[in-house]
Formats: structure tokens, C-alpha cells, sequence
């Protein structure tokens, strides 16, 4: 816990030299009537066993639910070992590092990290991370319309099994910046975006098309064809993509034979704890043709006057100190803490670690779905192939069953029907690898008696 470090005599000191006689004078231009003398309803200080004790019984209050949400943020299994150097003095409070002779250590992280993410994606560069999985999928955005400069249109295709959250902050973070967002309608018996939906603009002009691969109902999306039809008509390719699912799938740098212009996530799946508003991260990555095009910070390899190897910055597009307007983004960041975690935690996974929790999560949801579906009113809502997330629907609403749920320590699923209604009583359900036969027989139970007990009301 931190103090603060002044003493009474330092701080008579301090006001000494500046010739003030107390700190209040420091303040004087306050006018008397806009002073507040005490707070009214706050308690007294505690001291810090108290306040230890206090947040300990508040951490016990929220419990250890069952988790059975995905929608964005997954509940996977983090390696004690992530956190354990992450939150090391030297990394924790690492940020973006200006004095690249001083920041080798910081500069190499990110250097790792987009390697790694390069990888997984198949693409040939990231940079340094964004905000979040959604802000990263609206400068993306704004890159397709940088970048193809054979559209004029500022047209994007956003399919509406893309995520609702990630096409509300799309169009707010870019709606001052004339891009038109068109939504594609998902086919209802199956859930995925059809490539014959978009016949309808072959003649037309449309600057970029968004794949989310799987889509936001854990559906598998025929991205080879979706991205064959952009190709051939020099419309851009942004794809969003679960990292974790890159250990089974295809990446998005070889579909449709050739690749997306664009790949974007989030990346809290990669050793990120799940926590009440995030922080989170978003990775970005792109064709090399588009590196200058790219928002935010890029850490290259190089050697010193010596020889010897070392990092830097290799690009900083964005930097608005210097290019204010011009530059191309002022709302995105460096994640430099979570970005270590995540690279901590590809290290210590390795390409079969991963393999191995992208396969046991899809397994698990398997059963999920198996087991919740011998339910009398519970079907599966769309066939074919999925990740680690199905929807289910019921023949009641689902938001009174979830409350019943949630008494019971239970995250039931994630309520659909306020983005979808036309699903007509549909639950997103997930499982990984953090799940259990047990947890999943647990959640079977307490479903089976809820709906029960909503039947005999």
C-alpha cells in the first residue's frame, strides 16, 4: 500500500520556500461560501487491517458463481505463472517506452507479443495492441477506408451476427468521420451470414466487409466464400477473430485462398482474468502493404552502430502530440500490462497448450449443449458447426430462468433478447475448458428444477 511520504517537517519546509504560511493558502482564490468544512455521511477512516477485513468480506460476498456466460469475455484457465511475473515491479508498471535505449525490456515484450499474434492470425504485422476487441474492430474500420483507395464510398458491411456491442462502439467511435455501417441480415435456421446475401451489391461500391469468425452466436461462418466474394471485387476483408479458436481454425491470413486485409480481436482470452468493465485489450493485424495505415505503436527488431541486436519503434502513425489531425487514431493505446500477460501466457501454452484448451472448450460445450437439451422446452436453436458458445431456446422467457439460476450461484447464459428478439426466447450459452462434467451436471440440475418450478407457477 502506498503512503504519502512527506513529513510534517517537510512539508513546512516545502511552504517555507515557496513563502506560504499553510497549505490552505495555497488556495485562497477559493471564495469561503464554495468551501465544504466537513463531509457529511462519510465514516470514520479505517486503518489497514480494517479496511483488509472489509474488502476480504466484500470479495466473499460476490461468491464464486458458476460460469456458463461467453459473449466476448471467457473464463479460461490462467497459469499461476502469468500473473506471477506480470505483476513483477519491472513489468507491472511498464507503459509505451519513449527512450528506447531505456525501455530494451518493455520494447522486447512487444516485439514477442506481436510475433506471436502475427502467428496465430497468419497475418505479416500487428502493432502494439488497441483498447479492446470492439474499439479495435472501429479503427479497422477507419483503416479499410484509409487503405482502399479504389472505393470512395466509406461503406462497411457489418453482418448482424457480428457482435451487437462491437457494432454500437464501431458506429460511435467513427459516426463524426462520414463511414456509412450497412448491416447484413444472418440467416434465422442457421444462424451464420449467407454469401449469397451479398449478391445484392456486386455492382456496387463497398469499401470493406466484417467477418466474425466464430460469429457472435458460436456459429462457424463460411469465411472462404465470404472473403472469395470481397476479393473479386477489390472490397476489403476485417476480420474478428477469437485468438483461443486460432489453435483449431483456419486463420484469418488464408481464407479465401489468400488472406483478409485485416484481423482484429480481443484478447482477453490470452491470460486475462475476467473482471467487472475489463481492462481488456484488442490486437490488430494487417497485410504489410497496410503497416503505415495502422493505428497506434509497431516494435521492430534492429541492430545497434555495434552490431549488437536491440528494438525500437519502428512506427508511431498515431502519434497525435505530433500529428494531432492527422494522425491515424487519438483514441487508441498501448494495453502494455495485459499485452505481457498475454505474451507470458502464449509462452508458457505453446501451439499445443492451446490446441489442447481450444479443444477441450469446444468438447465441453459439446456436453453442455448435449446435457441441457434432454430438458423438456430447451432445443439448440441453429445445427452445424460451432466453437465453444451455442444458443439454446426455451419456450418461456429466459431472464426470470436466469434470476432463478443466479440464487442458486449459477451464470446461466447470456439473455438474447434484447439484441435478437425475432429469437424468441434465446440463451447464449459457453463452456471451457474451466468447466467440468460435475459443473455441467450441476448446471443441468438446477435448470431442470427452474424450469420446473416455472411450469407449476
Amino acid at each position: 500500500m502506498a503512503f504519502i511520504p512527506h513529513t510534517p517537517a517537510d512539508v513546512t519546509a516545502m511552504l517555507q520556500a515557496i513563502g506560504a504560511g499553510s497549505i490552505d493558502e495555497l488556495f485562497d482564490e477559493i471564495p469561503p461560501e464554495l468551501r465544504i468544512g466537513a463531509l457529511a455521511g462519510v465514516p470514520e477512516a479505517l486503518n489497514e487491517m480494517q479496511v483488509g477485513r472489509l474488502m476480504s468480506e466484500r470479495a466473499r460476498a460476490d461468491g464464486v458463481p458458476l460460469n456458463f456466460i461467453g459473449a466476448g469475455a471467457y473464463e479460461h484457465h490462467i497459469p499461476a505463472a502469468v500473473w506471477g511475473i506480470t505483476t513483477r515491479g519491472e513489468f507491472y508498471s511498464a507503459y509505451t517506452p519513449y527512450q528506447a535505449e531505456a525501455s530494451q525490456g518493455t520494447l522486447q515484450v512487444i516485439y514477442e507479443f506481436q510475433s506471436m499474434i502475427s502467428r496465430l492470425t497468419g497475418m505479416e504485422v500487428a502493432n502494439a495492441s488497441l483498447y479492446d476487441g470492439a474499439s479495435a474492430l472501429a479503427e479497422a474500420a477507419l483503416m479499410a477506408v484509409r487503405a482502399n483507395r479504389k472505393s470512395q464510398a466509406a461503406r462497411i458491411l457489418l453482418p448482424t451476427t457480428v457482435h451487437p456491442h462491437y457494432r454500437k462502439v464501431a458506429r460511435a467511435a467513427t459516426g463524426n468521420q462520414g463511414l456509412q455501417f450497412e448491416e447484413l441480415p444472418y440467416c434465422t435456421a442457421e444462424g451464420i451470414t449467407p454469401a449469397e446475401s451479398l449478391r445484392r451489391f456486386d455492382s456496387q461500391d463497398v469499401t470493406a466487409l466484417v467477418i466474425q469468425q466464430p460469429n457472435f452466436f458460436g456459429r462457424l461462418e463460411d469465411v472462404d466464400a465470404l472473403t472469395r466474394w470481397a476479393q473479386a471485387r477489390g472490397t476489403f476483408v476485417i476480420a474478428v477473430v477469437n485468438p483461443t479458436s486460432l489453435a483449431l481454425l483456419k486463420p484469418p491470413g488464408q481464407w479465401g485462398g489468400t488472406g483478409v486485409d485485416v484481423a482484429v480481436g480481443e484478447g482477453q482470452p490470452l491470460g486475462v482474468p475476467l473482471a467487472g468493465g475489463g481492462p481488456y485489450f484488442g490486437f490488430m493485424t494487417a497485410r504489410a502493404a497496410h503497416v503505415r495505415q495502422m493505428p497506434g505503436r509497431i516494435v521492430g527488431r534492429t541492430l545497434d552502430a555495434a552490431g549488437k541486436p536491440g528494438f525500437t519503434l519502428t512506427l508511431q502513425a498515431r502519434e497525435q502530440h505530433i500529428r494531432r489531425a492527422k494522425a491515424t487514431s487519438n483514441i487508441c493505446t498501448n494495453q502494455g500490462l495485459l499485452v505481457t500477460a498475454a505474451t507470458i501466457y502464449l509462452s508458457i501454452m505453446g501451439p499445443e497448450g492451446l490446441r489442447r484448451t481450444a479443444a477441450a472448450s469446444h468438447a465441453r460445450t459439446a456436453e453442455l449443449v448435449a446435457a441441457l437439451t434432454t430438458l423438456p422446452g430447451v432445443r439448440r436453436a441453429f445445427p452445424g458447426p460451432h466453437f465453444h458458445e451455442a444458443v439454446l431456446q426455451f419456450d418461456r422467457p429466459v431472464a426470470p430462468v436466469l434470476r432463478t439460476l443466479t440464487v442458486q450461484g449459477i451464470h446461466g447464459g447470456f439473455d438474447l433478447a434484447a439484441d435478437y428478439p425475432e429469437l424468441d426466447h434465446a440463451l447464449l450459452v459457453c463452456a471451457t475448458e474451466a468447466r467440468t462434467a460435475a459443473d455441467i451436471a450441476t448446471y443441468r440440475g438446477a435448470l431442470a428444477e427452474a424450469l420446473k418450478s416455472a411450469r407449476a407457477a
